[in-house]
Parts: structure tokens; sequence; C-alpha cells
């Protein structure tokens, strides 16, 4: 009886708490009823205008800077280094003296050079003597014509002597010449290899110091070769251009397309192209890898931000914004560059897209625009 009594009380309990949440839910639904129907919900979005602008045809690749000139310096003569006029790394000018070598054994070559020289001449001015004399006595018959002609082969023979010895004299004023090293031109010297003292050769395989050019230098990349024919183009325009920039850096130099190799690599589809850059503070230093930003021309297109562009299985899309309302447009993007997609179908500019916040958004949707976020 005790157990009927309670299921009894639980059901009548039960009872009254569903008629009291009916009369609730009753006195609700009149409520809103009375008040009218609810008002669409609004999305808050951050919009962007589609604009139309010049948008560079671009390649990017990475690329390696390699100087113009580079030059290992090397000893021309078996002697010892008598001086060093260099810091290590230093930046050094066309014509700066660099090294001074021992000639001292060239010195006294050249001496005993100079010597022989004026023995020979003066040699030759004896028998030029002795010619003009048998010449005058052939004529009175005070002597034979053998007499001149030895005088005359005597003197020929000693013109020669003197051009040889004049020829082994500038051969040795030469061989001096290279006791002096100095740049061949302006550039970046690297540490020296010798020191005072140390005795070089021309057989030695390690060079006494390498100077680099730092400015021009060039930068090598490849590009696809669908790129080819356009930048064929625009190199015979002159409106081709190069942006080099070191990764994780803001640095950047400019320069122009000085070089096109003339076979693509069969098995990678490229072509190696070569830039110039100006590099005039060195931003750019050989053997450094690069990201490289082959500009070909400029088009007028239409963009907007690349995250206004949304993917579906039916293609690309951006939610554009008229009194109020998202609406879905297809589009065709093109490119992308800088952060920007180049639509070439499905925009004309000056639209207001939506940039964010297209994850609540249907065809149709209200919404209201939002600032920015910050650092947006």
């Amino acid at each position: 009886m005790k157990k009927r009594r309670t299921l009894v009380l639980i059901v009548a309990v039960l009872g009254i708490a569903a008629g009291a949440a009916y009369t609730r839910l009753s006195w609700m639904g009149g409520t809103a009823t009375a008040q009218g129907p609810q008002r669409p919900r609004l999305v808050s979005v951050e919009l962007a205008k589609a604009e139309r602008k010049s948008v560079p045809v671009d390649v990017d690749a990475i690329g390696m800077v390699t100087p113009i000139s580079s030059v290992a310096l090397k000893s021309r003569l078996e002697t010892t280094i008598v001086s060093v006029h260099f810091e290590d790394g230093a930046k050094v000018n066309e014509g700066d003296l660099l090294f001074m070598l021992d000639a001292r054994q060239i010195d006294a070559q050249i001496e005993q050079a100079e010597g022989v020289l004026a023995r020979d001449r003066a040699q030759l001015e004896g028998a030029q003597r002795d010619l003009r004399r048998y010449s005058d006595l052939v004529g009175k018959g005070a002597t034979t014509q053998v007499n001149v002609d030895n005088a005359k082969t005597q003197s020929d023979i000693l013109i020669g002597t003197i051009k040889a010895d004049q020829s082994a004299l500038d051969n040795l004023r030469v061989q001096k010449s290279y006791t002096v090293i100095r740049a061949p031109f302006a550039g970046r010297i690297s540490a020296a290899n010798v020191k005072v003292g140390n005795f070089v050769r021309p057989a030695d395989t390690q060079p006494l110091a390498v100077i680099n050019q730092m400015a021009p230098v060039y930068v090598t990349f490849a590009i696809p070769q669908r790129a080819l024919v356009d930048l064929r183009e625009a190199m015979g325009k002159g409106a081709s251009r190069v942006i080099a920039t070191i990764p994780g850096h803001q640095r950047s130099e400019d320069g122009k397309v000085a070089m096109v190799e003339n076979t693509v690599d069969a098995t990678t589809g490229m072509v190696t192209v070569r830039g110039v850059m100006n590099n005039a503070s060195e931003t750019l230093w050989p053997g450094t890898i690069v990201q490289t930003k082959l500009i070909i021309r400029s088009e007028d297109s239409v963009v907007v931000p690349t995250v206004a562009v949304q993917r579906s299985q039916n293609g690309n899309f951006v939610f554009v914004v008229t009194d109020g309302v998202a609406k879905v447009r297809p589009v065709k993007v093109d490119r992308t560059s800088q952060g920007n997609s180049v639509i070439s179908e499905g925009l004309s500019g000056d639209e207001s897209v939506v940039v964010d916040g297209q994850l609540l958004l249907s065809d149709g949707t209200r919404v209201e625009p939002r600032a920015k976020k910050a650092g947006a």
C-alpha cells in the first residue's frame, strides 16, 4: 500500500510540473505574437574594397648571389713576402697596393742587363764609325770593298744584339712589376693567407688572397619555361625587373635581367636567369641564398585580399555586400600577388567584399560592418 501511494504522489507532482511548463510556454508564445515577428539576426563582418589597379606579373624563385668578378691573387715569382698593405676583409679600390715581394734578385739582374746593353751600344757606335771610314776610303781607292762589307755586317750584328739586350731588359722589368701586387678592381678582399717573410711561388695552390667584386653583383635563379616567352618580350621592351631579398630581412636590392640561358633544362622544365643588381650598399653578399621576384610586366587588374576568396565544390567565390546583404559571387582567380588575388572574372572593381566572418554567412545573410582587427 505504501508503494502504491508513493507512486500516485510522484505521478501527481509530474503532472503539475508539466502543466506549469505548458502554461509558461503558452504565455511566452502569446507575448511573442503580440510583439510581432522577430528581426533577422545580423552577422558582424569585416569588409574590404575590390580595387582596379596596376598589378605586376611576377615569378618568385630562390636565387644565389655570385660576384661578377672574382680573382685569386697568386705570386708569379719565387720570392718572399716583404709587406702586406691591407686589413683582412677590407674594402679595396682598383689600384690599391696589397702585397710587396722581395725584388733584390731581379734588381741585380736588371743592372746586369743594363750594363750589357750599354756595352753593345758602345760597340755599335764603333762599328758604325768603321763603316763610315771604310766607305770614305773605298771612294779614294785606299781600301777594298771587302772591308766596307765586313764593317756593315758587324754593325748589323750589333744592332740585332742591342735589340735582344733591350728585350731581355724589358722582360726583367716586367718580372719586377710582379713584385708589386695591386687590386685589379674595386671589391672586398678576403683574409691574407700569407704573412711577411713567407716564401711564395707560382706553383702554390693556395692564393695569397681573394678579391670579390661587391657592386654590382649577379643573382642567378631559375623560372618555369612557361614564363620564358613573356620574359623575352619584356626584355625587348626594357620592362623586366628583378628584386632580391635576404630571407628574414626587409632589405632588398633592385636590378635588371642580364642574361637568360640559351637552353631549358629538359629534366626540370626550368630555365636559368641571371639578374645584375647594383648592390651599392653591399646588402647582397656573394654566396647568399636570396628570395627573388622577377617582375615581367604590369597589368591593370581587379584585386581583392586573398582572404576574401572562398572555395567550394563549384569553384572560387566571394561574399559581396550590397545594401547590408551578403551575396555569393563566383569569381575566377588568375594569380596571387603580395597578399592579394587577381580576379579575372566575377568582379568589376569597387565592390565591398567580406574578408572576415565568412563562416557565419550564407547567400542572402544580412550583415553589419565592423572595424578592422588591431594589427590587421
